[in-house]
């Protein structure tokens, strides 16, 4: 090929390549050679009634189609102004048939590629991301989660709580202020104020719960600067917790959430504000702060500090006495706050304080890497290479190709007739997966300099077609092999001659007889087998099932997440769901709806904004509002996945389906159906708004540039956050279940997530590579050949199985199944397992018997403290109210 260059004029064809053949001519597109046009443009998403019909009919009209329609006019059209352009009718310039390949014609400009040009910048926009210096962890930075607590529309309340606290301070101690008293005196104060607060007056009790909320929030007025409100709200706030504040406040709480005067008032008020939250906001705030305050941990911390953190986090993650856990608490919050019983609930505070306390209890992603490494070991298993997480840190993110590149490698790329007989000389020599691979390691986009063993035996097969040679994509991977390996293939199958038997085999693990080559590669094999722990779960369940008498019963520890899972369990599905609207509500891309939950009220102020600087404010404080929520449900979501997959793969099973069920895999898909790079870089905040620099600076006076006047970051961190892990909670929805990987093929998920490949982000591109890899084998052959580029991508960040045939159609999995049929065998295992664990009692023909009279009255009974109180109405209850026939009984014994 390239002395054909050299013939047709061209200096040099390694330097200077000549122009590809007139695309009007050809029909062929410049979409074909990358595939990166118009299908990377905004498509609606159809989440309902969306269906094999549906993508038929969206194929038909496909604005990849239309681009290419248009671009063929463009071209024809350039074509017939300019004579002088090749292929116009006139002779060439150069008279040699290539046109301007000698560069000594005249150098015309193709239209039709500057139509092309623009208009793809049109559908994909800026593509000038710059790196984002992002680090990835539990939750951003402590100064940075304390002010996401507050709306812009709360700054007032700093002030009435310094108020409530001065005031109540000045009769207390004389002459002196917090900062100034011994820690006794300090200690002897906080008593004071919980005593106050067990009053009945609804008004003085809410005055001294500001008050201890000023103290959690750093006693800012006697504060110079933001890091001393920083560390007296920490050193408060341990305070508090040494003094039993929280557990107070636990009950303040519960009587909170049941007060139905509250909820009827919000009930019959036809636009809930902030005022209607007043005191559940207060509350919350405090345990908030106290929660957030205790769970960072420092070097610097005392031993008193973290004994005091031990002992919280055990309060929290253990049910105290005989209540249960405070996460369920705020669960039970949540859905009764979708429900409709409870609108004023401010579902901001609720969530982060859900998040947090999960997050506190269970443990973020380092200690749920160290419990994954200690059950490993537990289990027997070999220990992990390597930490997900970190090993991200360390990768690069990839750079979406620019249209100037994607133009060089069409004009570097052989001509299709070349490709033609170089792929189709082969086509008898080789089995079908050998066919794959020569077409794997040949991709349309390869500039090398071919041998010249491959020029002869093009030069004898020219006729074959490209087309030709890839329709054995397509075909049946249980076709017989070509006819040239017939009479092989059929000697290995048939049987020795004279036996009338064929031969048979039980054991499939011994490799006996066969050669040394095999002993290695099996060898290889093994070394590299990973044996998850799900896989030993789930072994041990089957197990446990056929033979629940032998084995006995399972001895199950008593560890936070068991416990949490334990109390979520019958609820779990109503708690999914609530979660899910709240999220729908909150994503950028939802239209507002009059059946849809109103998760404003703790924004919303009681007088609506009059100037425009007041509703540039409050716009701004709403989607700030729907960001924090959408962080929180996210990352939420994600740590309970994680936690139960590692605790019991049912259990992370049981949540996930009940989350498919609910529709969460299209409603994250229509989060990110949007501009995700704007989402990403949006600058929703104020910074001077912020807390705790809004506490130690007077508010100044609202203008344009003191609401312009943001951070100087080139993103958002808990939006770039977010992304992650929906992508992440996708990712862990789908992976090894190709019934949710074709509802992201039927969804349309791939040009959505291609989309998203535009912010250079190593850690979001990864989970969005692992997508889009797990349903590559269903998109057809022609979407793969038109995305090469991000087959490449793929092929060098995402994790490589051995025997995962991901690249091609021709896997078995592939194919139609019955995937109904695989979420109903998994939902019989969740169930059985779900039935076995937690049901009681059990069957009471297994259950154990003592009929000895004497044993049986001489048991002794653990009754509980005031069972004396209610001794007379359990006998009225149990014993004289029952009816017994004596005579039966004696008769039978």
């Amino acid at each position: 090929m390239l002395q054909d260059w050299a013939k047709r004029g061209g200096t040099n064809p390694l330097n200077e390549p000549p122009p590809p053949p007139s695309r009007a001519r050809s029909g062929v597109t410049a979409n074909q050679t990358e595939g990166r046009g118009c299908e990377e443009g905004p498509q609606p998403i159809a989440v309902e009634g969306a269906g094999p019909g549906s993508r038929r009919a969206a194929a038909a009209g496909s604005p990849r189609a239309e681009s290419g329609q248009r671009l063929r006019g463009a071209a024809d059209k350039s074509c017939m102004e300019d004579p002088a352009a090749p292929g116009a009718g006139s002779p060439p310039a150069n008279g040699n048939g290539v046109g301007n390949g000698s560069g000594k014609g005249k150098p015309v400009a193709p239209k039709g590629r500057e139509a092309f040009r623009s208009q793809r910048r049109e559908s994909e926009g800026s593509v000038d991301c710059p790196t984002l210096e992002f680090e990835y962890g539990d939750a951003d930075g402590h100064a940075a989660e304390l002010s996401e607590l507050y709306s812009y529309t709360e700054n007032p309340e700093f002030t009435t709580n310094r108020r409530c606290f001065e005031e109540d301070f000045k009769t207390q101690v004389q002459g002196k202020e917090w900062l100034e008293l011994e820690e006794d005196a300090q200690k002897a104060y906080v008593m004071g104020l919980l005593d106050r607060l067990e009053v009945v007056s609804r008004e003085r009790r809410l005055k001294v719960a500001r008050a201890v909320l000023y103290l959690a929030q750093g006693t800012f007025g006697e504060c110079d600067s933001e890091v001393d409100v920083l560390h007296w709200s920490r050193y408060n706030c341990f305070l508090l917790y040494q003094m039993g504040t929280f557990s107070t406040f636990l009950e303040l709480l519960h009587m909170e959430i049941d007060n139905s005067q509250a909820c009827s008032s919000a009930l019959r008020k036809p636009a809930i504000s902030i005022a209607d939250s007043t005191e559940l906001r207060v509350l919350l705030s405090v345990m908030y702060l106290m929660v957030e305050n205790i769970r960072l941990e420092r070097e610097t911390d005392s031993c008193g500090w973290r004994t005091a953190r031990e002992t919280f986090r055990t309060e929290l993650s253990f049910s105290m006495h005989n209540e249960e856990p405070f996460a369920l608490l705020l669960f039970s919050m949540v859905t009764k706050f979708c429900s409709g019983l409870a609108p004023h609930f401010p579902i901001k505070k609720v969530l982060l304080l859900l998040w947090k306390v999960v997050m506190f209890t269970l443990g973020g992603f380092e200690h749920l890497q160290a419990l994954k490494v200690q059950k490993r070991a537990e289990l027997g298993l070999p220990p992990l290479a390597e930490d997900s997480i970190q090993v991200v840190k360390s990768m690069r993110a990839a750079s979406p190709p620019s249209y100037t590149l994607d133009l060089g490698e069409s004009q570097l790329a052989p001509p299709p007739s070349k490709l033609r007989g170089r792929r189709g000389s082969r086509r008898q020599l080789l089995t079908k997966q050998d066919s794959l691979d020569i077409y794997n390691e040949r991709d349309l986009f390869k500039t090398e300099e071919p041998a010249a063993e491959e020029e002869e035996e093009s030069a004898g097969d020219g006729e074959r077609t490209l087309d030709g040679e890839l329709d054995l994509l397509e075909q049946d991977p249980l076709v017989p092999p070509p006819p040239s390996q017939a009479p092989l293939s059929a000697e290995r199958v048939t049987f020795p001659k004279g036996l009338p038997w064929a031969p048979k085999v039980r054991d499939t693990d011994t490799l006996v007889g066969l050669p040394r080559p095999i002993h290695e590669s099996v060898k290889t094999l093994k070394q590299h087998k990973y044996i998850s722990i799900a896989d030993v779960q789930i072994k041990n369940e089957e197990e446990l099932e056929k033979c629940p008498m032998s084995l006995g019963e399972e001895v199950v520890p008593e560890t936070p997440c068991e416990i949490l899972y334990q109390g979520m369990l019958y609820s779990l599905p109503q708690y999914m769901i609530a979660l899910l609207k709240i999220l729908l509500a909150a994503a950028p891309t939802s239209k507002a709806k009059t059946d849809s939950i109103n998760i404003l009220a703790d924004v919303l102020p009681e007088e609506m904004p009059i100037t425009v600087l007041q509703s540039m404010k409050l716009g701004i404080d709403v989607n700030r509002h729907k960001e924090i929520i959408v962080k929180s449900i996210s990352a939420l979501l994600l740590l309970l996945l994680k936690h139960f997959k590692l605790n019991h793969i049912y259990q992370f099973e049981y949540v996930s389906q009940h989350l498919v069920f609910a529709n969460c895999i299209p409603l994250i898909l229509k989060f990110f159906n949007q501009n995700i790079l704007s989402y990403i870089t949006a600058k929703n905040s104020i910074s001077v708004l912020d807390y705790p620099c809004c506490t130690i600076q007077d508010l100044p006076e609202l203008t344009t540039e003191s609401l312009e006047a943001g951070d100087n970051n080139q993103f958002c961190w808990r939006n770039l956050f977010s992304c992650i892990n929906l992508l992440r909670l996708l990712n862990k929805l789908t992976k090894w279940k190709h019934s949710r990987t074709m509802m992201l093929v039927v969804f349309k998920s791939a040009p959505i997530l291609k989309r998203a490949l535009k912010v250079k982000q190593a850690m979001l591109q990864l989970y969005v590579l692992k997508l889009l890899k797990i349903q590559t084998k269903y998109l057809g052959r022609q979407w793969r050949k038109s995305n090469m580029k991000t087959m490449s991508a793929i092929y060098q960040k995402v994790r490589h199985r051995m025997n995962d045939d991901w690249a091609y159609g021709n896997d078995i999995d592939a194919r139609p199944w019955d995937f109904q049929a695989e979420e109903c065998t998994l939902r019989a295992n969740i169930e059985a397992f779900n039935s076995r664990r937690y049901d009681r009692p059990q069957d009471s023909e297994f259950s154990p018997v003592d009929n000895c009279l004497q044993s049986v009255l001489g048991q002794r009974l653990d009754l509980p403290e005031d069972f004396h109180y209610s001794y007379e109405l359990w006998l009225e209850r149990e014993v004289f109210s029952q009816p017994i026939c004596w005579e039966e009984l004696l008769q039978n014994h």
